[in-house]
């Protein structure tokens, strides 16, 4: 059984959804998973899902962090698998057995709270609009479904802010 290294792209969502709020993220370099087993929890503008693992094999890169917007098809994780099905995402040139310790945690990326929040796609594009960086903003009230920052949530901090 011959081991390759593959990317696992962020899922397409359809044609009206081209980005994904990364949630949660529940392994890192190293982890060995099953196919089918949870990876991380996404979300679009419409729903939050879990993310599964396409084969059996081993994580070896993280390619995220809780609260980063990835569009459909950028790579996820990197993982090693001998699953010849897949053999269509091999990242030439990657060598099997190799895991990455340079990889990002499922921890958030930096420790001031912003880093903390998560945005739904609709309120970081409200943000956005307003002239605003989502990552900066640390006194928002996140009240959307998990505690996640929401368009109402942006909509109720502009109107305060004037």
């Amino acid at each position: 059984m011959s081991h390759f290294i593959i990317d696992v792209p962020m899922p397409s969502m359809g044609a009206t959804v081209s980005e994904l709020t990364i949630l949660n993220i529940n392994v890192t370099p190293g982890t060995k998973v099953a196919k089918g087993q949870k990876l991380a929890e996404l979300e679009s503008d419409k729903s939050a899902f879990d993310f599964e693992a396409p084969a059996d094999g081993t994580i070896t890169e993280v390619n995220g962090v809780k609260g980063d917007v990835k569009s459909s098809g950028q790579s996820l994780f990197r993982m090693e698998t001998a699953d010849a099905s897949l053999k269509h995402l091999e990242v030439a040139g990657a060598k099997p057995t190799v895991v990455s310790s340079a990889a990002p945690s499922a921890v958030p990326s930096s420790a001031n709270a912003a880093s903390a929040l998560v945005w739904t796609p609709r309120a970081i594009k409200m943000a956005q609009e307003a002239g605003l960086n989502h990552a900066t903003i640390t006194d928002i009230q996140a009240t959307g479904p998990g505690g996640r920052v929401s368009g109402d949530d942006v909509t109720h901090y502009l109107s305060a802010r004037k």
